[in-house]
Parts: C-alpha cells; structure tokens; sequence
C-alpha cells in the first residue's frame, strides 16, 4: 500500500455512529483517532479517551476504563455506550467486557475489539467488529449484520480495483475545472439532450453530492416552471429509505423529501445509502433504457461500469486520489469535491457543493 488508508478504529467509530450511540469511549492514549473523534462530537456523539499512559502499555489499564465508563454514564445518562479498543489496548490483551460485567449499567454498552496496529485487515474490519457486537446484544438481527458485512466486503472490493486501494502511489489530483465543465452541463439542457443524474453516494457524505442533483434548469427552459417539467431531465438515487441503519435511514428521508420540496422526483430508486457499491448495477440497467446523451454521476462513481456506457459523463468525486483512476475508467470529465465528510457532520439537509454552485453561478450568467 503505498498510501494512508482508512483506520478500522474509524470505521469503528463511524458505525456505532449510525447505530446511534451516545457516548464512545476510546480505550488508548488520548491522541488515538483524535480527528475523527472531534469530527464525530459535531455529529452528536460524546467521544471520550481513557488516556492511556505509558505505565498502563506494561500494567494494564481495566481500572481506568471501568473509571471512565462509570464517569461517561454519570455524566451524559447514555442509552448506548461503545468501548472501541485501540492499538495499545488490544496489543496487550485488554478485556473490554470486565468493566462492563462489573459496573452493570443501565444501558446498552458494546465492547468493540477493533485496532489499526500490526494488523493486515481492512478499515472495514472495523466496522465489521461493530456490527457483530451489536448482533451479540441484540441491536440488530443476523441477517441485517450479514446484509451489511456483504456491503462492506464489496465496497472493500471497488477500492481494490476500481479505487484508490489498487496497490500502486496515485497523486492526488484536484480535477477538471468546475466552470468547464458546469457549462457542459449547461448547454446540453438548452439543447434538450437526454440527461441522466445518477446519486451513487455514501451515508452522510450524499448530502452534499445531492446537491448536484438540487440545481433548478428550469429557467434555461421555455416553459419549465421547475425540473419535473423538464421531459430529457432523468434522476437516479440510492436514497431508499428502508435500507441500511437508523441514522443511514433518516438521511435518505431527508434528501428525498427536500427534493421533493424543489420539484425533483427521483425516477429509479437504485438501493440504500449503505448500498453503493451494487446500486450501479440498477442504475446501469435504467441508463440502458433512457439511452442518454450526458450522465454525470455523483458521490461513489467508480463503481459505476463507466466503460460500459456509451455517451459523454461527468464524475464527482470526493478523493483527489480518485481523479486519476476515474479517467483511467473511461469518465470524460472528472470533479474533485473536498472535506466532503466534515462537511456532512451534524447536520439533516442538503449543503451547498462548489459544483453545484458552479451550476447555478452558471445558469444566471447564462440569463444576464
């Protein structure tokens, strides 16, 4: 691997997130997945550390955990407590559940043995850890833990030869230039070709890639009072709103309705929001059957079969190091998002892009 990928620790923590936890306690030292921590607090989760010391690495650190553990439920009164282990605490054997036996809190509490030290895993690992917890302590059935290990092998399998996991150094790159490519856009609506918008996102981050698809065309058309008026304009999503875990569940309540408030009807619902790594194939079979001019796809693009599509696209893309492997792909036209994720923490509706900006700046130059 020639460079940084996701830690299983944050995989961690980003599920018990969409589990709804409370509180997570971080059983390491205090600096241990810090950004992601503080990232997680915007999203209203208590994110706290045991502060592991040197000391602790050679006497072990229980006391402290139980300490922290008894201190995390006197002081946010949590429903759901997640105890994610680290690379010093799972390197030296810490036993998650003790404290948990011994304290016997009135509330769900989920020992998570998950650590990104000397090990060969995945970041999904992680989540994986999570997600059998949460079977064990009856939060979730089987068959939804299956449902989202099977997710996150394939997602797992895109990165690998698709993505930005293939092995070899990819520099980042920051795209194609917005305006550019907006005009693109722009200009295939006032000539009426067929357009396709295809969200292929992941959880929170699809509140901003949604945006994308939030633009209003209708003034570049004679007639059109908003986008459903629109006859060559085609909206594809992954934003099933009965699929994948609570909090994947509310965002794509959410998108929906408030695409719904601007005119915007999503005519092929492709799967959930925890579903991207199959929900192309849906949206492949729909993109046959329109037959379209331009698809620009949003979010997760790479695993959409590109090469496999007939007609001009556009990709948006949240990694500068994906830019390079989505031209190598066979997209025309390549968008670099950036901070996608701190950009969707804590919040429940959809945010401004700069592409989507770049698209309506565009569309009023056009009326001037």
């Amino acid at each position: 691997m020639m460079h940084p990928r996701p830690s299983p620790i944050a995989a961690s923590l980003y599920t018990l997130r969409d589990l709804n936890a409370d509180v997570i306690i971080m059983h390491g030292p205090h600096g241990c997945c810090f950004r992601t921590g503080r990232l997680l607090e915007s999203d209203g989760v208590r994110v706290v550390t045991t502060a592991m010391a040197e000391n602790d690495f050679i006497l072990g650190a229980g006391e402290k955990l139980e300490e922290t553990l008894q201190e995390a439920y006197d002081t946010f009164n949590p429903k759901l407590i997640g105890i994610v282990g680290t690379c010093a605490s799972m390197i030296i054997g810490e036993d998650l559940k003790e404290p948990i036996e011994n304290l016997g809190l009135d509330a769900v509490v989920l020992p998570v043995e998950s650590h990104g030290g000397f090990g060969e895993g995945d970041n999904t690992e992680g989540a994986i850890a999570v997600l059998n917890a949460a079977v064990e302590y009856g939060l979730i059935p089987q068959e939804e833990a299956d449902r989202q290990n099977e997710m996150l092998r394939l997602a797992t399998e895109v990165e690998k030869t698709r993505g930005m996991a293939q092995g070899k150094y990819i520099k980042p790159n920051f795209g194609d230039n917005k305006e550019k490519v907006a005009k693109i856009i722009v200009e295939a609506i006032k000539e009426k070709k067929n357009i396709a918008f295809v969200l292929n996102a992941k959880k929170e981050t699809s509140y901003l890639f949604a945006d994308i698809l939030n633009c209003d065309f209708s003034p570049l058309v004679d007639g059109a009072e908003s986008n459903a008026d629109i006859d060559n304009l085609h909206f594809i999503a992954n934003l099933d709103e009965n699929i994948g875990l609570p909090r994947i569940r509310q965002h794509a309540t959410n998108i929906t309705n408030e695409l719904k408030e601007t005119g915007i009807e999503i005519e092929c619902i492709t799967g959930g929001l925890d579903e991207y790594p199959v929900t192309p194939r849906k949206a492949e079979e729909y993109l046959k059957e329109i037959d379209p001019d331009l698809v620009i796809v949003a979010g997760v693009p790479h695993a959409l079969y590109v090469e496999e599509l007939d007609c001009e696209t556009i990709a948006v893309t949240d990694g500068p190091r994906l830019v390079q492997p989505l031209r190598e792909l066979g997209y025309s036209h390549v968008i670099a998002e950036l901070d996608a994720h701190s950009k969707t923490l804590g919040i429940d509706s959809i945010v401004d892009s700069d592409f989507g900006m770049m698209i309506r700046s565009v569309i009023e130059w056009e009326l001037e």
